[in-house]
């Protein structure tokens, strides 16, 4: 898939990966990696000037980009919920919380408006909001933020979506709110038996909640595992450079952030090479001659790495030189 920038270079390029029900897959990265652009697409809602130029995406067997309008609608909240990045922005200012759910209770559901209003009481409910009666009269200035994203993923849900994508669902809150909200996020995957594609920079959340996990660079996928493996033995140097720069990683508390040097290239200063082989400490001069594919790097384990490769390939442990 590929999603062209003003000037025509592609944002995202090549990227496939699929989710199965039951499963929550982080897709993790720097700002600027692509993440977000990945997640609307899927939606078929790459804002203008991107468009997408190429490739598939299958839900249910149907191409999304293919579907007719009405049927494109339908998917929309009812087969994939989207739950965005910025709750204050995702909620419409002049209406309630109530009133929203109902819309899409009667939109997706097809139930009467008493029988809508019923069951909007209960997804309120199910996502832990105090006092869901009352606060289906509210509107979201009258509510924090974490109550806000609790809303918003009521909202995300009530239209029965099996796939539900969630673009940075925890960045706008505190500490305590996060967790509240991940473990929100895996008990309505475990009732529900939700396909859970999960946007985030946050490597803390991946290692909270995520099953798999897949690392973007520069609009391409350059590691994929599951979490416990990923954190194990991370097989890229960008990934390696991620988990090296949490603080919870620092020797102690009085030393200094360890940072990856430079800044994710912009589209259409991309070179054709390995796009991170100039912040790469590990670069080699064969990194430069031609852009890596993903290849194994362990069980379940792939990396784009010609040093990961390399060093599988001599019975290394797949970590790096």
């Amino acid at each position: 898939m590929a999603f062209p920038a003003e000037n025509g270079a592609p944002v995202v390029d090549g990227v496939s990966f699929d989710v199965r029900p039951g499963e929550i897959v982080a897709l993790v990265g720097e700002s600027g990696s692509g993440k977000s652009v990945t997640a609307f697409a899927l939606l078929d809602l790459v804002p203008e000037p991107g468009r997408t130029t190429g490739g598939e995406i299958l839900f249910e067997g149907r191409d999304v980009r293919r579907l007719p309008p009405a049927d494109l609608r339908k998917v929309r909240g009812g087969g994939i919920g989207l739950i965005f990045q910025e709750p204050g922005s995702a909620l419409d200012p002049v209406r309630t919380i109530g009133d929203e759910l109902v819309g899409v209770l009667r939109r997706h559901r097809g139930l009467p408006r008493a029988e809508a209003r019923r069951a909007a009481v209960d997804w309120l409910r199910r996502v832990s909001l105090p006092e869901p009666e009352r606060r289906m009269d509210d509107y979201p200035h009258r509510m924090s933020g974490g109550m806000k994203q609790r809303a918003t993923i009521a909202l995300a849900l009530a239209g029965g979506p099996r796939l539900l994508v969630a673009d940075e669902p925890t960045t706008a809150l505190d500490v305590t709110i996060q967790a509240q909200i991940l473990g929100l996020l895996r008990r309505l995957r475990d009732e529900l038996g939700l396909a859970v594609l999960l946007i985030t920079h946050d490597l803390g959340v991946v290692a909270e909640i995520a099953d798999r996990a897949l690392v973007m660079y520069a609009g391409e996928i350059v590691e994929e595992a599951e979490a416990a493996e990923l954190f194990a033995a991370p097989a890229h140097p960008y990934t390696r450079g991620l988990l090296a720069s949490r603080p919870e990683a620092r020797p102690s508390a009085a030393s200094r952030l360890v940072a990856i040097q430079g800044t994710v290239p912009e589209p259409g200063r991309r070179g054709g090479g390995c796009l991170f082989a100039p912040r790469c400490p590990e670069a080699i001069p064969a990194c430069l001659a031609a852009r890596p594919e993903l290849r194994e790097a362990g069980p379940d384990h792939r990396a784009a790495c010609i040093v990961t490769v390399v060093t599988v390939g001599t019975g290394g442990t797949g970590g790096g030189r």
